[in-house]
């Protein structure tokens, strides 16, 4: 599930547009992903992805366009217990990291906030 480009409110994957928040499994894409808060990420958000088997080793967060997006610390100490790598960073490099951890084989997952 490679990410083949993003621009503000457009991600591209596998050849599919989207124009909402999504998350991207390494099979398969979660669409129209709607946060408790919108610019905050709780651990509610993230439930699909507590719910993988076996749990991802990384979990890249896109923050936005301008990086808008907060993780709370509640996020971070939950994925440090499951042994969960976090790297959070703005969406427009956020997606760049997934594509390398994926080609890497890295079980990974990414959570994109397209916007903001």
């Amino acid at each position: 599930m490679l990410i083949e480009f993003y621009d503000f409110g457009v991600m591209v994957v596998n050849g599919k547009r989207y124009t909402s928040d999504l998350i991207v499994f390494p099979e398969k894409v979660l669409g129209r992903w709607w946060r408790r808060e919108g610019h905050q990420l709780c651990l509610e958000d993230l439930k699909e992805v507590f719910n993988q088997t076996p749990l991802p080793e990384v979990l890249v967060v896109g923050t936005g366009y301008s990086g808008l997006v907060k993780v709370l610390p509640e996020v971070e100490e939950a994925l440090k217990r499951q042994g969960i790598m976090l790297i959070i960073q703005p969406t427009k490099e956020a997606y760049k990291t997934f594509n390398e951890l994926l080609r890497a084989g890295k079980r990974v997952v990414g959570a994109f906030h397209l916007t903001c």
